[in-house]
């Protein structure tokens, strides 16, 4: 997280930046701009990583989030890092 640059816009102690804090974030519910909402799982942070922009939290911007180039184990490790933020 920290070699890709995350931690510039996402925290681990509870304050929101140019994206969410990532602590308590794992099993939280979340409201999205289209008024749905979506509880906060694998599945969700995986595909919010590889496509930032295919569910919109409320409060944050579309087009923020770079897509990086990420293998697989990196994104596992990234989920498991915030899962264990709780």
């Amino acid at each position: 997280a920290r070699e890709k640059g995350c931690l510039g816009c996402h925290t681990t102690d509870g304050r929101d930046q140019v994206g969410p804090t990532w602590k308590g974030l794992y099993g939280k519910p979340e409201t999205l701009v289209d008024a749905g909402s979506v509880k906060v799982d694998e599945g969700y942070l995986k595909e919010s990583i590889v496509d930032p922009n295919a569910q919109l939290v409320q409060g944050f911007p579309p087009n923020i989030m770079p897509g990086l180039d990420l293998a697989e184990g990196e994104v596992d490790a990234i989920i498991a890092y915030i899962r264990s933020l709780r």
